[in-house]
């Protein structure tokens, strides 16, 4: 018997929590709601989802500020809602760890796509190799794939899961060059429009978070007109 997977909901919209948790427990899925900030990752912590969908605006610690603190320990996919159209609240939502983003209210048709996808991706990784580690940068760095885990030294490098997914594909085809257009179909199953800035986002907080200057970058390397490299 297949196990379910777990998916919590954290946002204060009962109406449309209880519309999207009944959608999902109908598609095949476990879900358990939560309705404010304080508090929320304790639940997320105890309740172990295989997702997480996250509401901006919560009474009490906001959405930002709780994706930012469970980041080093949740590694999986990150949904977070708003109903606030502003470009600014999801490039902060991306840059403490998100993976999606949806504007409120979404349709439960919608959110479902979301999460099939996000799972796809999340569970993608494990099966493309029977190898999990990979080093990097003169064996500086270390990407395994079995932990979802990256070190840089002897110190853990914290990742979201699309930041790990990211800088698996590189690190897997180290010294070969992976375009805008190979890393977004991988990625999201979808074609590349040659406007989405989602790649060039990742690979920023990549570069921050491993330390490599982002003028002059020594780890991941921007091949003018075709793409990204890690060296072999």
């Amino acid at each position: 018997m297949t196990t379910q997977q777990k998916i919590l909901l954290i946002d204060d919209d009962r109406e449309l929590t209880q519309l999207m948790s009944q959608f999902l427990q109908k598609n095949g899925y476990d879900v358990a709601c939560y309705e404010q900030g304080n508090g929320a990752v304790v639940r997320v912590e105890e309740f172990a989802p295989d997702l997480l969908v996250l509401d901006l605006m919560l009474p009490g610690q906001d959405g930002l500020s709780i994706c930012r603190q469970i980041r080093g320990r949740f590694t999986g996919p990150i949904i977070m809602l708003t109903a606030l159209v502003d470009d600014i609240d999801e490039v902060t939502g991306l840059e403490v760890g998100a993976d999606d983003y949806l504007c409120k209210p979404v349709k439960p048709r919608v959110l479902l796509a979301h999460v099939r996808a996000q799972l796809r991706r999340h569970n993608m990784l494990v099966t493309q190799t029977s190898q999990t580690v990979r080093t990097i940068n003169d064996g500086e760095i270390c990407v395994d794939l079995a932990k979802r885990k990256a070190t840089c030294g002897d110190k853990e490098v914290l990742l979201s899961s699309a930041e790990f997914e990211l800088l698996w594909l590189l690190a897997n085809s180290a010294g070969r060059i992976l375009s805008r257009d190979e890393l977004y179909r991988t990625i999201f199953k979808l074609e590349f429009d040659g406007m989405d800035r989602s790649i060039d986002l990742r690979i920023s907080r990549l570069r921050k978070k491993l330390g490599d200057d982002p003028k002059e970058p020594k780890i991941i390397k921007t091949i003018r007109n075709k793409g990204y490299l890690i060296a072999s």
